[in-house]
């Protein structure tokens, strides 16, 4: 056997211009080729059998030597699951395992594991075990929590600089990791580096002086709200520096904090740690509120009583259209402002209440809504952003599908429509989950979705995807069916949607939009999502798609797979079976599982587990709202006006009308 082995490695990397911040995408990279020499040395031959001999409690020389072996298996498997390894130990990046111990530290539990050779054989000793780590997250938020202080002007930053150095972070603008080596000597708006610019056509480049604030600023069109007066954090080298500004740049978890810990938060520690086996939630099982409180489901149910929602918008100027004559308006605003400032919600008076007269009720409904909106623009010094609609009778009434319509694809402004005949607190409630989302809050958040623990999700840029198709009535046989896609967005949640719909031929079931040339231009519905996604990510494109596709039946697995994943490629309370018709990423059937779980807790709509992953329902809930735009339309003068498209063998499909922009990215369908 040979003693030595001598292997050569050339690596290509992207090398950042010099002392230019933002690494691997800054301008003046370029690709450059590096070589080393990796020596392999023969360190022992362990004999195999020495395990067997242990297996049947027979101890040799050799079982030691053998055991550490399957010790290091052991590390190395845990290793691949992004835990932490320390010596004999090791730690999941799992919230339910943390406790906050003040300061910016946490502790973490995890498990001691060894292999041991017992008097009945092989066995794993697993214990308990606790180490300390930083608290992951926004830098800032560390060094205030670091040196309990309440401001950034407050801050030491000689103490910054020993606290952060060695730290790895991740940043907005790359999707990379970084290691700290120190911070800039003045501030953002003072730290001036070289900047290499293309000179026109000819292939040289210009050296210009610059701030780091000012290249985040105007060359990246990034927004910063308190970086300009505080140094930037330098992960470059000692000669070539590369700075991001501090609020670009999060903590990444499980990074071991090697510091002696305060008398407090040792006491803190040991307090913390004590554990009952009944406390043991799973983490699936717990999600987060308002003011960081702790919302336990039990059997797949929770409710927000005495709690506040996680996110929540600002309902400013809004008003009132009243299409009910069987409603006490007054009373129903005061009881829904009542109830949004208990949930955490600011919701101010309304700028006015507009009620249909009396004459118009029998009138035809596009004459009906158009009225309203005649009142509407006349009264208002500007169009409100967001409008509550009460019905004349059920919410399914002829009123629904041109209200929203006009409100959606017309002007742009969010509606959430109710039908007022019995109104209670928890009536409101639910109007409040679903206005809150449709303005941009959030109602709760998964642990593992806060703390970005959801595997491999969290780890890369990921996209989910839930699509589903919506056809007419039986004996509609004509009406066009509707298409829709919902795609995640803002990255790494997984509770922020976006929806995009098209119509089709009648009753097809394969989706035909998700790729649609027009002209020189792809005008599908995959490539809306990715738009919004990089939009709304920081600008990084997912690494990662994650599909859930619903009403597929078995039969229909194969047209799947060679028409809508071509053209994708081209741009439980009950039981669910879920087929897994391609994977690129990797998932085991535990992660999918979690993943799938997760998905099921995070439907803004209602304070219950759902059977069928939110994604999904709101792609159903997509496809019925915008079907709702042609449910009163003369289908023949659509198809002239709008310019329908049609597929091989059938009749010229009338198009919807675009969503307007200041809703597109809304979760409008909530």
């Amino acid at each position: 056997m040979a003693k030595r082995a001598c292997l050569q490695l050339v690596l290509f990397h992207k090398t950042a211009a010099n002392g230019s911040p933002g690494g691997n995408d800054s301008p003046g990279g370029g690709d450059k080729k590096r070589t080393f020499k990796v020596e392999l040395c023969f360190a022992a031959k362990i004999p195999m059998s020495a395990i067997a001999q242990a297996i049947r409690s027979q101890e040799s020389e050799n079982s030691q030597e053998a055991l550490k072996v399957l010790d290091i298996i052991l590390r190395q498997h845990s290793a691949k699951q992004g835990c932490l390894l320390v010596r004999q130990s090791f730690f999941h990046n799992n919230p339910d395992n943390f406790v906050d111990l003040d300061g910016g530290v946490m502790g973490c539990r995890g498990f001691h594991s060894s292999f041991r050779g017992t008097q009945s054989g092989l066995s794993l000793n697993i214990d308990v075990s606790t180490t300390m780590i930083v608290k992951p997250g926004p830098v800032i938020e560390f060094l205030l929590a670091n040196q309990k202080v309440d401001h950034p002007d407050k801050i030491d930053w000689q103490k910054a600089k020993r606290a952060l150095e060695n730290l790895r972070v991740k940043t907005i603008t790359a999707n990379s990791e970084f290691k700290i080596i120190g911070l800039s000597d003045r501030s953002c708006n003072e730290q001036m580096f070289s900047l290499r610019q293309r000179n026109g056509n000819n292939g040289d480049f210009d050296a210009v002086e610059i701030t780091v604030y000012d290249y985040f600023v105007k060359n990246k069109g990034m927004d910063l709200r308190y970086s300009a007066n505080l140094p930037g954090i330098n992960v470059g080298r000692p000669k070539r520096p590369i700075y991001f500004p501090i609020e670009l740049c999060s903590l990444i978890p499980l990074q071991r904090y090697t510091k002696a810990l305060s008398t407090l938060q040792r006491s803190s520690l040991v307090e913390k740690s004590r554990q009952n086996p009944q406390d043991r939630m799973s983490v699936l099982n717990e999600l987060k509120a308002g003011n960081g409180d702790d919302i336990f489901p039990r059997n797949g149910r929770w409710n927000f009583t005495n709690k506040k929602l996680i996110q929540t918008c600002c309902v400013d100027k809004w008003a009132v259209v009243n299409f009910s004559a069987r409603c006490v308006v007054r009373k129903l605003i005061q009881d829904l402002i009542r109830n949004a400032s208990a949930k955490g919600i600011q919701m101010d008076d309304p700028l006015d209440v507009f009620e249909e007269s009396p004459s118009l009720k029998r009138a035809p409904v596009a004459r009906r809504v158009d009225d309203m909106f005649e009142q509407i623009k006349s009264k208002l010094p500007g169009a409100p952003k967001f409008l509550l609609c009460l019905l004349p009778e059920r919410k399914n009434c002829e009123v629904y599908g041109p209200w929203k319509r006009k409100c959606l694809a017309e002007f742009g402004i969010v509606t959430q429509c109710l039908a007022p005949q019995k109104v209670n607190d928890q009536y409101l409630l639910n109007v409040l989950l679903k206005i809150n989302a449709k303005l941009g809050g959030i109602n709760s958040l998964l642990q593992i979705e806060a703390s970005s623990a959801i595997p491999l999700v969290s780890n890369k840029p990921t996209i989910i995807l839930g699509m589903d198709v919506s056809h007419g009535q039986p004996g509609q046989s004509d009406r066009p069916s509707i298409a829709a896609v919902v795609s995640s967005h803002q990255w790494p949640l997984i509770s922020k949607y976006r929806a995009s719909v098209h119509t089709q031929s009648p009753k097809l079931e394969m989706m035909s939009s998700l790729f649609k040339p027009r002209g020189t231009e792809d005008d599908g519905l995959i490539r809306e999502s990715l738009i919004d996604f990089y939009t709304s990510s920081g600008k990084r494109k997912p690494d990662q798609v994650i599909i859930f596709r619903d009403g597929v039946s078995e039969s229909q697995f194969t047209q799947v797979i060679n028409i809508e994943l071509d053209q994708i490629i081209e741009g439980t309370t009950r039981p669910i079976h879920y087929h897994v018709l391609h994977d690129e990423i990797g998932f085991s059937a535990d992660d999918l599982q979690e993943l799938v779980h997760s998905l099921s807790y995070v439907y803004q709509r209602s304070t219950t587990a759902i059977s069928v992953v939110a994604p999904v329902c709101y792609a159903h809930l997509a496809a019925a709202r915008v079907g709702t735009f042609l449910k009163f339309e003369d289908m023949s003068d659509t198809s002239s006006s709008q310019g329908g498209h049609t597929s091989v063998g059938s009749i010229p499909v009338p198009e919807l009308p675009r969503l307007h922009e200041k809703v597109r990215s809304s979760m409008f369908f909530c």
